[in-house]
């Protein structure tokens, strides 16, 4: 088997991924020295392929620093056969089916360059519903999706992430491990549910969305509460939670996860 690998590698093509692939999970620009380090080559190695990459337009180099980040190229290429755009669709008719079984708003989100971004929203069918609009990107640590999506990364691509993260180094060192805790917890209990940091009023509800994925989950469904709503006819949060996994399991089946 191994001689099989080998026979296929191509290293100058794996050296290109590397550095594509670790600027994708650092939050800010990085060195040539930096990147070096980080996928374990020399500054000489990746000379010639930082210069290539950036000629093809796929990362950027500052004029001042000279530090390195990653195009939107990669994005505008994804979206020419967008997996985002398969997953939309799949996500679609059980996100409104959620919405109405629960009277709720709830969206689906995805990790962006290390931040969490919404591609699609279901509104409440409700007088009152609260709205999230698409496209729009949050911090990771301050958001129910943002835990969610943290708490299912490989463990050294979410160090990686919480490290050049300005919000989560902000926090103190008891800050730091309450946070970290709480990403174990979400771990052992398969959700996150808890008052929104962000919007008072709102209590978020957020469960994994391709939970097998070797590489992380693929999305988290996150159905954000107003608590003014369904205080006549009130749904309990097991049942909410109960609804959103079976969502999951529809979207699952239909993305074939």
């Amino acid at each position: 088997m191994k001689e099989k690998e080998s026979k296929y590698q191509a290293p100058a093509l794996d050296k290109g991924l590397d550095i594509l692939e670790y600027l994708s999970a650092q939050s800010i620009p990085l060195s040539q020295t930096e990147i070096a380090i980080g996928i374990d080559k020399s500054p000489n190695e990746i000379y010639r392929m930082l210069m290539s990459l950036e000629s093809r337009g796929y990362i950027l180099r500052d004029e001042v620093s000279g530090k390195y980040r990653l195009s939107l190229k990669l994005f505008y290429l994804s979206h020419r056969h967008s997996p985002i755009d398969e997953l939309r669709k799949a996500a679609q008719f059980p996100l409104e089916e959620l919405a109405n079984t629960i009277r709720q708003s709830c969206h689906l989100s995805i990790l962006y360059m290390n931040q969490v971004m919404v591609i699609i929203h279901a509104k409440s069918p409700g007088p009152i519903a609260l709205s999230i609009e698409e496209g729009n990107l949050f911090p990771l640590p301050l958001t129910a999706s943002g835990k969610v999506l943290l708490a299912y990364m490989p463990e050294s691509e979410r160090t990686n992430t919480l490290r050049n993260n300005a919000i989560f180094k902000k926090y103190s060192k008891p800050q730091q491990d309450d946070f970290l805790s709480s990403l174990i917890n979400i771990q052992q209990t398969g959700a996150y549910l808890k008052n929104s940091d962000s919007v008072s009023g709102v209590t978020d509800i957020s469960v994994p969305i391709g939970i097998d994925n070797n590489n992380g989950i693929i999305a988290c469904l996150t159905i954000s509460m107003l608590s003014a709503l369904n205080v006549n006819e009130p749904i309990e949060n097991d049942v909410i939670l109960a609804e959103a996994n079976k969502c999951v399991k529809k979207i699952e089946q239909r993305i074939g996860v």
